[in-house]
């Protein structure tokens, strides 16, 4: 099951979250399996399964990283379960560097401006890096897959720094 073409949408990686939640709203309505419930085994079954399948469907297209990475294996780069590391050292340095200032977030003369300003930098690197990975999922050059690959890998670190922050947050305001 190809996940655009169930949730009819165009195959980019900027895509409209409103369309995709109508189009889910749509499709459960037609498969969801209480509208099974006097049919036999099989056709139970089968709601079920595909009830799971689009809800499947939904994680990955709603979320920039998974939506990406489905793309690229749609067009034979598959690097959702690899172990590859990131080899851009001036990428690995900042990450470094902000994982260092993330860490001193606690202990800032102003906390809230402090995380305001991390926020920025997780907002922008966010634009950078999906702004271009918009770009190179839509070629068809093997090289720009690859930096598209790259950039996924970036973006996963972005993903991780927001996810401490937040935890940060969590911690330091309740």
């Amino acid at each position: 099951m190809r996940y655009f073409e169930l949730f009819n949408i165009p195959v980019d990686y900027n895509v409209d979250l409103a369309k995709i939640n109508q189009q889910y709203l749509e499709l459960q309505r037609v498969v969801h399996p209480d509208r099974f419930a006097g049919k036999g085994e099989r056709e139970k079954l089968l709601a079920v399964q595909k009830t799971a399948e689009i809800n499947d469907a939904l994680a990955v297209l709603k979320h920039p990283v998974k939506r990406a990475e489905y793309m690229l294996s749609e067009r034979g780069v598959d690097i959702r379960a690899e172990q590859q590391t990131l080899q851009d050292p001036i990428f690995l340095m900042q990450q470094m560097e902000m994982r260092e200032a993330l860490e001193e977030l606690p202990q800032s003369d102003d906390v809230e401006a402090a995380i305001e300003q991390f926020e920025q930098q997780i907002k922008a690197l966010d634009v950078e890096f999906s702004q271009q990975l918009a770009q190179q999922l839509s070629s068809d050059s093997e090289q720009d897959l690859q930096l598209a690959a790259d950039n996924i890998r970036k973006l996963k670190f972005v993903y991780k720094l927001r996810d401490e922050l937040a935890r940060i947050e969590d911690n330091l305001f309740d």
